[in-house]
């Protein structure tokens, strides 16, 4: 693996035929997505700035364009005009102000008056390498963000220097505008804090610490805070770090959810219930809800596929990381079901009876036990395997995989699922998303399977259909 300099991560992109031939290499690759927003060069990371405006929809995502390394972030635009077909834009926010000179981090997106604004939080350091980070914000004029010249304001001393990840949006209750904004308080615990404003791009005032009962000491950064409303219940979504959660083997980076209600009163989340995964697979985070959507009765989200400090095999070949599929929630008998969008399936190309890099697998079961090994060898050993036992939950173990990674952060997991009965499974060239039982639960994994490995088993009390599945990303080089 190789050994980046600060110089070499923090490097600025002052032109496409910089990183031209790294594009052409890495298109070679046998790994490179075919319907998952993917980077066109290095890394990509958190999703950003997604969104709905007048019959497209934008999405954007942290890009690191030298190599499969965290340093220099810029924001990197996607358009589509269903969710599934997705289009390559360009770099969407430069690192090139005082104010981010160490990158655009994460952040949201919010229509007003048929525009479309951007929060995001600025990365500067100074000469010791000090961290200040601002809450900044830009504007779409002709397809391209436009930054303000100022930020809207600057980090609080009374929390560590960990405060990022604005996430905006209105209260129509209270006629105003939030921010929540993803912190560390002095000694080290996970926390939101809250901005409000009656405009926009003006007056943002502290409104204080969001309260979560029973959550005061859960985790020790909260990451990419994000709530909704669906139909008359709020959802808060935050990703807890330097935490190990009960069964999720040695991992400190998670991505959970709470169902509840909120309170702008005073400010406080009050769940209904425990937390829960917002997915159970080894690579899911930053997820982020779509603003805008038209249907109150549902949510949008998409995700990054890959973990904070964790490492894939494609770091070989100088790139990494993908976003999930899109994903339609909503709340069913008082849970969160996660689905697939209905239009996915204008990609079936032909039902087929082998395995692909390139597919998608619907399968009935029908007994208290069931397993699917899928990318096994042709003797049917080894694999990404799954094991159900009703009552137990399902058991995925990747360590059967040739190419093996993040083995220390734990390479086996379950969901606790009573009873399957159903699995809908999106393979492309290096992830694989499981939907059970109808979107009850969802498992994502990178996986990075050899031409060896193209072979699968099933228990036979099961039915199963695969469909090839067409490509709908671009891959074009547009810097």
């Amino acid at each position: 693996m190789k050994e980046w300099s600060r110089e070499e991560r923090y490097k600025v992109l002052e032109s496409a035929d910089q990183i031209k031939d790294l594009y052409e290499s890495i298109s070679k690759s046998v790994y490179r997505q075919a319907y998952h927003v993917q980077p066109i060069t290095g890394l990509s990371s958190d999703p950003n700035g997604f969104t709905y405006l007048n019959g497209t929809w934008h999405l954007f995502y942290q890009w690191t364009p030298w190599g499969a390394v965290h340093g220099l972030k810029y924001w990197y635009h996607v358009t589509s005009k269903d969710l599934i077909s997705w289009k390559n834009e360009g770099v969407g926010l430069h690192p090139d102000t005082i104010y981010d000179n160490k990158g655009c981090h994460s952040g949201s997106a919010i229509c007003k008056d048929d525009e479309l604004y951007f929060f995001y939080t600025g990365n500067h350091r100074n000469e010791n390498w000090e961290r200040t980070p601002w809450t900044c914000a830009a504007k779409l004029v002709d397809g391209k963000p436009v930054k303000l010249e100022k930020p809207l304001f600057g980090p609080r001393d009374d929390y560590s220097e960990h405060q990022r990840d604005p996430k905006v949006f209105y209260n129509e209750e209270k006629q105003m505008y939030y921010i929540f904004i993803g912190a560390q308080t002095l000694d080290l615990k996970g926390c939101v804090q809250v901005y409000k404003s009656k405009d926009l791009l003006s007056g943002w005032e502290f409104a204080g610490q969001l309260k979560v009962p029973g959550y005061e000491s859960f985790g020790g950064m909260w990451e990419c805070p994000c709530i909704e409303r669906i139909g008359d219940t709020d959802i808060l979504l935050f990703s807890p770090q330097y935490t190990k959660l009960p069964g999720r083997s040695e991992s400190t980076n998670h991505n959970v959810y709470l169902l509840g209600k909120m309170d702008f009163d005073t400010l406080t989340f009050t769940p209904n219930g425990e937390y829960k995964h917002l997915d159970y697979g080894f690579d899911f985070y930053a997820a982020q809800l779509a603003s805008n959507v038209q249907d109150k009765d549902k949510a949008i989200i998409i995700s990054w596929i890959g973990l904070p400090d964790n490492h894939y095999p494609t770091e070989e070949e100088d790139y990494e990381g993908s976003m999930t599929l899109p994903r339609e929630l909503r709340i069913v008998d008082g849970k969160l079901i996660q689905t697939p969008l209905q239009e996915m399936e204008a990609l079936r190309k032909k039902e087929i009876k082998e395995l692909s890099r390139q597919c998608e697998l619907l399968v009935d079961v029908n007994d208290a036990s069931f397993d699917l090994n899928l990318f096994t060898k042709e003797n049917g050993e080894g694999g990404i395997r799954l094991h159900y036992e009703e009552g137990k939950g399902i058991e995925i173990d990747r360590t059967g995989l040739d190419k093996r990674f993040n083995e220390k952060v734990g390479e086996v997991l379950t969901v606790p699922v009573e009873k399957l009965t159903s699995l809908q499974i999106f393979v492309d060239h290096s992830s694989i998303e499981y939907f059970i039982n109808g979107g009850e639960a969802v498992f994502t994994s990178h996986m990075y399977p050899t031409q060896e490995e193209m072979h699968y088993t099933m228990s036979d009390n099961a039915s199963l259909t695969i469909y090839e599945l067409t490509s709908s990303v671009s891959d074009d080089f547009v810097v």
